[in-house]
């Protein structure tokens, strides 16, 4: 583990999802890829280039999951504007993300983000209120536990950038009816505010939203 803290702006590795998945094989913990390497993963290619890789976790499962980390990686969370390691963070702080340093290489390896859960599903951190049973919000790709596409985007959908679009139009087509209907309830129930909602036909209005009626 580290001896000392590490350079915040150190060099960002960007792993793939195998290399993830090769990190994390002994761990027991719950995980999964989430943020853009998800939806990469998902559909089977790059929609652009990613500064990083993001995993979440739950908070039950972020000790063992720590824990199940080869030696040289340590965790450091980010604490009114400095780096200190997680297990010396207080306890009712908001470890939002969490980062992994290789020590051994001074790379700076994953972004982890801690999510919430039940035993039967997962939860939406910003509102519990949306929630998906595990095997809808974590899909098995290729033995690859991996973030739901329409979850991602929701989490996208609060405040998109630029980016988040090009994420967005890349990822909506591929959706099912499914997943798109989740998706679309979810935007306007939970972030009717986002400049995505604009593009969502709600399934329980009867009539189309009042700027997209035909003029009479």
């Amino acid at each position: 583990m580290a001896s000392h803290t590490p350079d915040p702006d150190a060099n960002e590795r960007v792993p793939t999802s195998q290399q993830v998945a090769e990190l994390l094989a002994g761990a027991s913990a719950r995980w999964w890829l989430s943020g853009g390497v998800a939806l990469d993963h998902r559909l089977g290619h790059t929609i652009r280039e990613r500064p990083n890789t993001d995993v979440s976790t739950t908070s039950a499962d972020l000790a063992d999951l720590l824990g199940a980390l080869p030696g040289r990686y340590s965790a450091w969370a980010s604490l009114d504007d400095e780096l200190v390691r997680w297990d010396a963070a207080p306890d009712d702080a908001d470890l939002q993300p969490l980062r992994i340093h290789d020590d051994e290489q001074g790379e700076w390896m994953l972004q982890l983000n801690v999510e919430d859960g039940t035993e039967k599903a997962w939860l939406y951190r910003r509102d519990p209120r949306l929630q998906l049973p595990w095997d809808r919000a974590v899909l098995d790709i290729g033995g690859i536990p991996t973030g739901a596409p329409e979850v991602q985007l929701v989490w996208k959908a609060l405040r998109p950038r630029p980016q988040d679009d090009v994420d967005k139009d890349a990822v909506l087509p591929e959706l099912s009816p499914e997943a798109r209907s989740w998706y679309e309830r979810a935007i306007l129930s939970i972030h009717p505010h986002s400049s995505w909602s604009i593009h969502v036909r709600s399934p329980f209005a009867p009539a189309k939203a009042s700027w997209n009626r035909p003029s009479r």
